[in-house]
Order: structure tokens, then C-alpha cells, then sequence
């Protein structure tokens, strides 16, 4: 894959663990979670059916793609910490995200119903992070696809990034009006 589209791919780069996660970084996410809702709904609030077709990158999602794949991946997300929070190490499922994307419901159906499900899952979530200790935090899921042991401060991570890694996308599909 060239640079630029691995530039168009990753706008903010790829998720790194930091060596150490501490409670001001977990502070910073929790943060980035509350605030997410709102900032993709100012980003897609005053868009037109044609704009909300725009890929983000060449045979990328379109933003409407995008705000619904949020919605979903979100729901895995919770029921992923709900999981492990209730069992001992349990092993997740996945999910074709990229056929989940092909779904009437992504493709055809309102961005404000997947708008409205992010507001209150993750005032839900936030709710739920705020009142979890570190050793809750430090529960465990198991992830079939990637093989690999994660702890819930380190997934905390990935879906701070997550959010605003898609949030970039639907801004760069704005600056390039999706012409690629």
C-alpha cells in the first residue's frame, strides 16, 4: 500500500499501547469517549444526502458508512467490557465489519438514528468506566481474530482511538469533497 493512502487509511496513524496506561491517559480516554457523540454529530449534522456519499479515501467507506459502522462497533465495544467485567476471561466475538457495512441499514437508512444510539451508549459507557476500579480495569477479554489477550484499560484505548480515527476520516472526506 502506498504512503499517501495509508496516510488517507490511518489519518491519525494506528493505535500503539503505550508501555505504561495510567490514570491520566484512562482520564484522557474516558474524555474522548464522552466527547464523541457530539463531535461526529457537529461534523454530519448539516450534510446533504450527496455529501453523506463521500468515501474518505479511494474504495473507502462513505461518511454515512462510517457514523453507522461507529454505532455498531460501539455496541460490540460495551457488550465486549460488559463481558469481561462479568466472566473470567472470556473470549469475544467478532464481526464482518466490512460486510456489517453493506447492510441496508448502513447504507440506506438515517444517520441520526445511529446519532442518537452513540449519545446514549456512550453516556451509558462513560457512566460505566467512571465507576470501575483498576482492577476492573484490568479484567481481561480474549480477541479469536487477533489471538491476543486484551485488558479492558487497553481496549479503553483502542476505542478512544477508534473514535477519533473515524472522526478524522469523516473530516477528510469533507476537505476532499470525495474526490480522490
Amino acid at each position: 500500500m502506498s504512503d499517501t493512502l495509508d496516510a488517507l487509511r490511518y489519518p491519525i496513524g494506528i493505535f500503539t499501547k503505550p508501555q505504561t496506561i495510567t490514570s491520566s491517559l484512562m482520564d484522557e480516554w474516558s474524555e474522548a469517549i464522552a466527547q464523541f457523540p457530539n463531535a461526529l454529530a457537529s461534523e454530519v449534522v448539516n450534510l446533504s444526502e450527496h455529501e453523506l456519499h463521500w468515501p474518505y479515501r479511494p474504495e473507502g467507506w462513505t461518511i454515512q458508512q462510517v457514523v453507522h459502522h461507529c454505532a455498531d462497533s460501539h455496541m460490540n465495544c460495551i457488550i465486549r467490557f460488559k463481558l469481561a467485567l462479568t466472566e473470567d476471561q472470556p473470549t469475544i466475538r467478532p464481526y464482518e465489519e466490512a460486510r456489517w457495512a453493506q447492510l441496508a441499514d448502513t447504507l440506506e437508512s438515517p444517520i441520526g438514528w445511529s446519532l442518537q444510539l452513540l449519545e446514549g451508549l456512550h453516556k451509558k459507557w462513560v457512566f460505566l468506566l467512571k465507576k470501575m476500579s483498576q482492577e476492573e480495569y484490568d479484567r481481561t477479554f480474549i480477541h479469536p481474530e487477533h489471538g491476543k489477550v486484551f485488558s479492558l484499560k487497553e481496549a479503553l484505548g483502542m476505542y478512544a482511538w477508534h473514535s477519533n480515527h473515524h472522526l478524522a476520516h469523516v473530516r477528510q472526506a469533507k476537505k476532499y469533497g470525495g474526490k480522490f
